[in-house]
C-alpha cells in the first residue's frame, strides 16, 4: 500500500501489462470496445485499465477469434491492461431455462441460441480472451429477493468460486473473488469469509448498484469491506457516480467500473467540476465556453459547448465521439486527484467537496438506467 487517509487507500497493482495506481475507475467496454472512442482517444482519458465483457465476447465475435488475434489487446489496439467481468451478472439479467449446481443454461438474447456457462467455462473463456484480471462465476440475484434465498446463493456462490479457482490454469492473469449476500449484513460476512478462505489476488463486492439507493449501498459497504483482506485490492462493481467514488474510496474500495460516463455522454450529459451539464439543451446553443472550462481534455481545449450542441442537434457521432472522451477524461482525472489527496493526508477535505458538488446525485434516480 503507498498510503492510507482513514479508510481511504492509495496503492499500485502491479499486473502482467503494466502498474495500475488506485483508487482507479475503468471504462466499460462491453463488446471488446469503448464505444464512440479510438483506442488512441482511450488513451488520451488518461484511463489505466479497461473492462470488456466475458458473456458478450463468447457469443460475438467468440473467444476463439479473440485468441486468434493473440487475445484481446491485440484484437482491440489496447495496451493497457484489460479486466474481464465472468458474465455472471448479464446471465442472471436474463430468462433462464435452468439454474443448477453445475451452471446455468439460457437461450442468448441475440438470436435465441441456447448456451451453457459454468465456472469452468467463464474460466476457459476469461484465458482465452487473455485479461489481466479475470473474475469468478457468481450467483447473482435480482433486488428484493428474501433473506432465505441469498443464504443458499452465497453457499453456492462459493462452490462455484473454487470451481472457478481450480480450472484457472493462466499464470500471467490475476483471478478475483466476488463477495455476494444481498443487504443482510450476516450474510455479507459469511460471503466475504467463505470467499477469502479460498483466497484469490483480489475481493470484488458484488450485488450493489441494482436500485437499492446510495444510503443502503453504502450500509452494506460498512458491513463487508473491513472482513476482506487489507493487503489485496477491492473492487466495487458497476459503481460509478461521483459521489458514489468518493464514499466508496471513503470504505477501503480501490477499484470501480459503470456504463454512467459512456452512457450518459451519448446522450449529451457532460460530468464538470460544478456538476452535470446536459450540452443537448437548447441554453447552450449559442455557448461560446469550453463543455468544462477547467478541463484539459481534448474537447475542452478546442470545441465550444454551442458546437457540441450542434453536433448532437443534427445527430452527428463525433459530438458522442467528443462527450465520451471528455467523461473518461473527467473520470480519470478525478481518481488522480483522489489519490493525490490521499497520498498529501487531506482524502476528508476532498471528499467534503465532492461532497459539496455531487451529493445531491444520489438523491436523484439511478444513472446507470438514464
Amino acid at each position: 500500500m503507498d498510503a492510507q487517509d482513514g479508510g481511504a487507500r492509495a496503492t499500485t497493482l502491479k499486473l502482467a501489462r503494466g502498474e495500475v495506481q488506485t483508487p482507479v475507475f475503468m471504462p466499460v467496454g462491453t463488446q471488446g470496445a469503448i464505444r464512440a472512442l479510438s483506442p488512441d482517444h482511450v488513451l488520451q482519458t488518461g484511463s489505466q485499465i479497461v473492462l470488456a465483457n466475458t458473456y458478450h465476447l463468447s457469443q460475438r465475435p467468440g473467444e476463439r477469434i479473440v485468441e486468434k488475434h493473440g487475445g484481446l489487446h491485440p484484437m482491440m489496439g489496447i495496451p493497457l491492461p484489460i479486466l474481464t467481468d465472468s458474465g455472471g451478472f448479464q446471465v442472471f439479467s436474463l430468462k433462464k431455462s435452468k439454474v443448477d449446481e453445475e451452471g446455468v443454461t439460457f437461450a442468448y438474447e441475440v438470436d435465441g441460441n441456447q448456451t451453457f456457462l459454468s465456472p469452468e467455462r467463464s474460466m476457459e473463456i476469461q484465458q482465452a480472451l487473455g485479461s489481466d484480471i479475470a473474475m469468478v462465476f457468481d450467483e447473482c440475484l435480482a433486488y428484493g429477493v428474501d433473506k432465505a434465498r441469498c443464504a443458499q446463493s452465497i453457499e453456492r456462490t462459493a462452490r462455484w468460486e473454487a470451481r472457478s479457482k481450480a480450472a484457472h490454469r493462466r499464470e500471467d492473469q490475476s483471478l478475483f473473488g466476488i463477495v455476494q449476500g444481498g443487504f443482510w449484513p450476516d450474510l455479507r460476512e459469511r460471503s466475504a469469509g467463505l470467499t477469502t478462505d479460498i483466497g484469490f489476488d483480489g475481493y470484488a463486492i458484488g450485488g450493489l448498484s441494482v436500485g437499492e439507493g446510495h444510503a443502503e449501498m453504502l450500509a452494506v459497504l460498512d458491513a463487508t469491506a473491513h472482513h476482506l483482506p487489507t493487503d489485496r485490492p477491492r473492487y466495487l462493481m458497476g459503481v460509478g457516480r461521483p459521489i458514489d467514488l468518493v464514499e466508496g474510496v471513503a470504505r477501503g474500495i480501490d477499484m470501480f467500473d459503470c456504463v454512467i460516463p459512456t452512457r450518459h455522454a451519448r446522450s449529451g450529459m457532460l460530468y464538470t467540476r460544478v456538476g452535470r451539464i446536459r450540452v443537448s439543451d437548447k441554453r447552450y446553443r449559442s455557448d461560446m465556453y469550453a463543455p468544462d472550462t477547467s478541463c484539459a481534455c481534448f474537447t475542452c481545449r478546442t470545441f465550444t459547448r454551442a458546437y457540441l450542441h450542434h453536433l448532437f442537434k443534427v445527430g452527428e457521432i463525433l459530438g458522442a465521439s467528443l462527450a465520451t472522451l471528455h467523461n473518461l477524461f473527467f473520470f480519470a482525472a478525478y481518481m488522480r486527484e483522489m489519490r493525490v489527496a490521499i497520498l498529501e493526508g487531506r482524502f476528508e477535505q476532498f471528499r467534503a467537496e465532492a461532497r459539496r458538488v455531487w451529493a445531491s446525485e444520489a438523491h436523484r434516480e439511478n444513472d446507470a438506467q438514464d
